[in-house]
This record gives C-alpha cells, sequence and structure tokens, in this order.
C-alpha cells in the first residue's frame, strides 16, 4: 500500500472453535491466550517489550472458523514480527504453571460475558440455532471444559488447529513480497504436519427458543433465520438484505422500530456466514414492556421486504456495502485479515473490482427470493433477556412471521 509507513502482518489458521468436539470446547481460544505466556526463546513479557520497543503492537483472536495472530509494525518491523508469530503459533511453550493461572482467566472472561447482556443473548441466540453442535457452543467455552486441558492435550491440539496446510501468512502496508515470501520460508517452511488435522462437523440450523428473566433495565432480544454461507452465490443478496432491513439510519427497521414508533434505541439487523451456512440476524434493546411489539415489527418487516425492496433502496444498500468494504482495504490490518479469510475460502484473493461487480449483479428479483426462502424454512432462533414481561417476544416474532 503505497505512501505508508506502517505494515499489518498476520498468520491466520483456517480453524477454530467450530472445530472442536463438547470435551474440547473452548480449547483454541485458550491456547490463542496461553501462546503468549511463552514461545521459543521468550518469555510472555520479552514477546510484548519485543515488538513495543519498535513502536508494535500484538494481538490475537479466535473465531469459530479462524485463528488469527496479528502485528501492526511500523516500517522495517515485519522481520522481528514474523519472527514472533512464528514462534507464538509453532513454539509456545504450554507450561503447567501458566496453563492453571490462564485457565482462571479465562473463567473471569466467562464469568464477565455472563453479566454483559448484549453479549449474553447473543450466545443464547447461538446455542438456540445450532444446539450442542460446535457452532452452537460458546468459543470462550464453559469452566469445566477448559478445566479438562492439559499441557500436552492442548500441545496436540495446537499441532492439529494449527495444521501448516490450514495457515496463511499475509501483509499489507509498507511490506515488498520478496521480504514476505522469504521471511515465510524461513520461519514456517520446515513445519511438520500433524498425523491427524483438526475437522469440523457439517452443522444444521436446528432453530428454537432461549428466553431468561433477568432484573435488568432493557429486554435484550435477537432474532436469527437460516441463511446461505460466505461462499454462496446468493452471498451478497443476503448482505444487502440485511442492509435494507436494519443496517443504517435509513434502514426500514431503524425508521420503523425507533423514528416512527419511538420502540428502541438499539436496533439493526445483520448477516453472520460461515463457509457453508448462515444466519439473518436482528438485534433489539428495548423497554419490556415493549418487547412483544418490537418482535412483531420486527417480523412484519422481514416477511414484506422481499416483495416491497424499491431500486432506490437497492442502489443505496449497494452504495453503502460498497462503500464499507472499500473504507476497510484502507486499514492494512484489514486488508490483510480479510486477503487470508479469502485464501482460506477460495483459494485465492479476490480482486475489490470482482467483488463490487458481485454486488452490482444483485437485482429486486433476487431479494425476493431470498425473502421467500427466510420464510420457507420455517425455523428460527430467538433469545429473549431481561424482565418477564419481554418474554412474549420470542412467540410473537415466531407468529408474525409464520402465521
Amino acid at each position: 500500500m503505497p505512501g505508508l509507513e506502517t505494515t499489518a502482518l498476520c498468520v491466520v489458521a483456517g480453524r477454530g472453535a467450530r472445530f472442536e468436539d463438547e470435551a474440547r470446547s473452548g480449547w483454541s481460544h485458550l491456547l490463542e491466550h496461553m501462546v503468549f505466556k511463552g514461545a521459543g526463546q521468550r518469555s510472555a513479557m520479552e514477546i510484548v517489550e519485543a515488538i513495543e520497543a519498535q513502536g508494535g503492537q500484538i494481538n490475537a483472536a479466535t473465531g469459530y472458523e479462524r485463528t488469527s495472530f496479528q502485528v501492526r509494525c511500523l516500517a522495517g518491523g515485519l522481520p522481528l514480527g514474523a519472527a514472533v508469530l512464528a514462534d507464538l503459533v509453532l513454539a509456545p511453550r504450554l507450561d503447567t504453571q501458566d496453563l492453571t493461572r490462564e485457565k482462571q482467566v479465562v473463567g473471569q472472561e466467562i464469568a464477565e460475558a455472563a453479566d454483559t447482556p448484549d453479549d449474553l443473548v447473543f450466545e443464547m441466540a447461538q446455542t438456540a440455532a445450532y444446539g450442542d453442535q460446535p457452532l452452537g457452543r460458546s468459543i470462550l467455552g464453559t469452566v469445566p471444559s477448559i478445566g479438562g486441558a492439559e499441557p500436552q492435550s492442548l500441545a496436540d491440539w495446537r499441532a492439529r488447529l494449527y495444521d501448516p496446510a490450514a495457515l496463511v501468512v499475509s501483509a499489507a502496508g509498507a511490506v515488498e513480497e520478496a521480504e514476505l515470501l522469504d521471511l515465510a520460508e524461513q520461519h514456517f517452511g520446515a513445519a511438520t504436519a500433524p498425523d491427524e488435522g483438526a475437522t469440523s462437523p457439517d452443522a444444521t440450523f436446528q432453530g428454537g427458543e432461549s428466553v431468561a428473566a433477568k432484573p435488568l433495565e432493557q429486554a435484550n432480544l435477537v432474532f436469527l433465520l437460516p441463511a446461505v454461507g460466505v461462499s454462496h452465490p446468493d452471498y451478497f443478496v443476503l448482505r444487502l438484505f440485511a442492509e435494507i432491513l436494519g443496517g443504517g439510519m435509513a434502514s426500514r427497521l431503524f425508521q420503523e422500530a425507533r423514528e416512527k414508533r419511538g420502540l428502541a434505541y438499539a436496533v439493526d439487523a445483520y448477516s453472520e456466514t460461515y463457509a457453508d451456512q448462515g444466519v439473518l440476524g436482528v438485534f433489539a434493546g428495548c423497554a419490556a414492556k415493549d418487547a412483544t411489539e418490537l418482535a412483531k415489527v420486527a417480523a412484519a418487516e422481514i416477511a414484506g421486504l422481499g416483495d416491497s425492496v424499491t431500486a432506490v433502496e437497492l442502489a443505496r444498500a449497494k452504495a453503502q456495502i460498497k462503500g464499507a468494504m472499500f473504507m476497510m482495504r484502507e486499514s492494512p490490518l484489514a486488508r490483510a485479515e480479510q486477503t487470508a479469510a479469502q485464501l482460506l475460502l477460495f483459494d485465492r484473493p479476490l480482486p475489490p473490482a470482482e467483488i463490487a461487480a458481485g454486488i452490482e449483479r444483485v437485482s429486486l428479483e433476487d431479494l425476493a427470493r431470498l425473502g421467500d426462502g427466510l420464510r420457507a424454512s420455517g425455523r428460527v432462533a430467538v433469545s429473549v433477556l431481561g424482565p418477564r414481561q419481554a418474554a412474549g417476544a420470542a412467540k410473537a416474532f415466531r407468529q408474525t412471521l409464520f402465521g
């Protein structure tokens, strides 16, 4: 990216919490924590000191289908960043005492999520959608499941999760391709494959309800409908459907639920996509007395959107998605992460012009077809968290959408 003085470097494994069985639930996230406790010849302090001494930053993230390690650094910091990330991925120490302490830390993270309504309500919806499948379990795992991890079993899991066949090294910003290739060969060229890599089972959207009464000021609501995955031809149709439904201040949900009726301060729609499937989601926070009415409004907007989208709405949604895409590409870290994800999914980076063309190809008829498909499944996952008065929102949403 010409003109930049910084570089973003990512090492991304195309595996995450979706690859865990129940006994290993949360191990991928726990492992991401543990590699920072010491790797290669560096201690935990030396890892961060080495990066920060050169003006850089280091971080990591675990998702259902990917685990990412990231360094942001000044121009010239790529050799150190590559060396540190290679140690984290390939040579963590996994000390017994460190593991004991980190289990406590992750246990507090699990407790914090349980105490945060707008985190917990999404986990409830995920479980309602996918049940006891890996996609239905929290990425954080549970205290009992992470408690079962030992240094050797976690080391075995590291070998399967960070299998070199599923690793991508990606950089953007002030970087030369030849240097990156040399560093990748130097630090990852000798990595050996495990006897067996981690595998992900197929998932099925089951649907259901999860309602929990809690003495909160607001009711927190999530509605999920089964949809297509990131590699499906209708991926951009789903993205545009979600944008028109509740992607911004001009969206239908924002205008109807907030501006016209005053039912909620926060209300939006989104799409969450995995390799093979996805969901259309709606989140709202509202007064408990308004939860049922808000659920009806959300369901009615979903039911009627496909057949009533105007050309003006579709054009605005296309502009918004393209704008977000190109804005993201101006961030070196976002570009490096996006390219790594594309390589893992499609075996190649997707040119921006190709993505923009895919967005532009979506028609009003496509949106109508997607809307029909959303309703035809007859399945929905609903989570409601808050005062008891809000409990009726789950039934109201289902009845309004499906009759």
